[in-house]
């Protein structure tokens, strides 16, 4: 038990080191929040026309009709879209945040320990090729999904999915095959 437990706490700390170093100093997602000059005006017309949450633009009223549907998506071709998050107040206060994903990389680490466990004797090499496969599951099932449907990049998720599950893997592959 205190393998599993040493080995998921020591995962979980990889995941999240992965995460942050990710998003902040390799800056693998800047395709995600790219800088625009017209910002200011940008967010002066969605707090004056939209209240809080997330928008796909154009869309169809609720309600509308199979016809109204169809008709709507044969006018808006070609024409330009946008999604949009929108909140009527940033928060800086990064502590939950960090506090949240400390305990899903810590949940995660154990889940795939778990499954590990349920393996007779698995190699290092299984290891390290299972915890990948559950990164690409992760990466395909998800970001990739969504960039196909949302026309975006998920090239960092792609990064993520093989460098942090590979760190696990080999991290897991040699702890938990020591005697």
């Amino acid at each position: 038990m205190t393998k599993r437990i040493i080995g998921t706490a020591v995962a979980g700390i990889l995941l999240f080191l992965w995460q942050f170093l990710s998003w902040s100093k390799l800056n693998v997602h800047g395709s995600e929040m790219q800088y625009t000059d017209k910002q200011d005006a940008v967010l002066q017309v969605l707090s004056e026309k939209l209240k809080e949450g997330t928008y796909f633009l154009p869309n169809v009223a609720p309600n509308s009709t199979a016809e109204q549907q169809s008709a709507y998506m044969e006018s808006s071709a070609g024409k330009p879209w946008a999604t949009v998050n929108y909140h009527e107040s940033m928060n800086t206060n990064m502590g939950m945040n960090m506090t949240r994903a400390i305990v899903i990389d810590l949940l995660s680490a154990f889940l795939l320990i778990w499954l590990f466990g349920k393996m007779a004797n698995p190699s290092f090499q299984t290891i390290l090729l299972s915890s990948l496969a559950v990164g690409f599951i992760g990466y395909l099932t998800i970001p990739y999904l969504n960039s196909v449907w949302f026309e975006t990049s998920s090239f960092g998720y792609l990064v993520d999915a093989i460098g942090q599950w590979g760190l696990v893997g080999l991290w897991l592959g040699w702890y938990l095959n020591r005697k």
